[in-house]
């Protein structure tokens, strides 16, 4: 269903727009609406950096499709869990900073997959009618991987890891809900995925210094950065569904009392 929401005025519209709260499909404000092609894709600042635009330009014009440079993102996000959780094994802190910086990298490339896949599918014309399951699924997948194996890391806790995961899963779940209900995909943070990964990079950064680091609080058991995060992605997981499940009712209100056209 083609249809579009209003917006009282063009600040309002702007603001909605570098905040990533609202889809570019759904905004009309006497501009026009935008193309369907690049609807329904996260505001990422990088998308627009000319190294990514060269090199998924190269991959669109090679046999890698989008869906495999998705199903990529599994093996890294997969990788950034073994090691994360390897940490918690080895006895020497160089091989701790060793596996803390292969993590890091290895999330990192999990982030990189994710946006050339979308770049290479639409600014390379090579979409697939698959394409959102290819989407969606290994960025779950990967999500609940790296945060198991933080939880398992040194200085993390199991049960954070697992709490942390299903979080993740449910602010994906939410974001996905505005689009189920017609009002768009809702990329609001604080903590969407770039934050939650480039949190957990951060760790990855400072463990590569303090390999070994952990602290008591209170009568809980010692956890170190990576279980810090994980009580900040859970905390912050919470803080961005509610925040986005508002964003969707105020969209849905806006569309309820102002007749859209197109809308039946």
């Amino acid at each position: 269903m083609d249809w579009t929401v209003r917006l009282r005025d063009a600040n309002q519209l702007g603001q909605y727009l570098r905040d990533g709260i609202i889809d570019r499909r759904h905004v009309f404000d006497g501009m026009g609406n935008m193309s369907d092609e690049t609807s329904n894709r996260r505001p990422l600042k990088t998308r627009g950096w000319g190294i990514f635009q060269r090199f998924a330009a190269w991959l669109a014009t090679t046999p890698v499709t989008p869906n495999m440079i998705s199903a990529s993102s599994v093996l890294f996000g997969v990788a950034a869990g073994v090691t994360l959780a390897a940490t918690s094994v080895v006895d020497d802190d160089l091989a701790r900073r060793i596996l803390w910086g292969l993590s890091g990298v290895f999330i990192q490339c999990r982030l990189i997959a994710n946006l050339l896949d979308g770049m290479v599918a639409i600014e390379g014309g090579k979409a697939s009618a698959v394409g959102d399951l290819y989407n969606e699924v290994p960025d779950r997948i990967s999500d609940s991987a790296i945060f198991i194996g933080a939880g398992f890391s040194l200085g993390g806790r199991i049960d954070l890891g697992l709490l942390a995961a299903l979080v993740a899963v449910f602010v994906a779940y939410v974001r996905a809900m505005g689009a189920s209900v017609g009002v768009g995909q809702v990329f609001a943070g604080p903590m969407a995925k770039p934050q939650r990964m480039a949190l957990m990079t951060g760790v990855c950064l400072v463990c590569l210094v303090f390999p070994s680091s952990r602290w008591t609080i209170g009568d809980w058991p010692a956890i170190g950065f990576s279980g810090a995060a994980l009580i900040a992605v859970i905390a912050g997981g919470v803080a961005t569904s509610v925040r986005r499940l508002r964003l969707i009712g105020a969209l849905m209100r806006e569309r309820a009392t102002e007749k859209v056209p197109g809308d039946v």
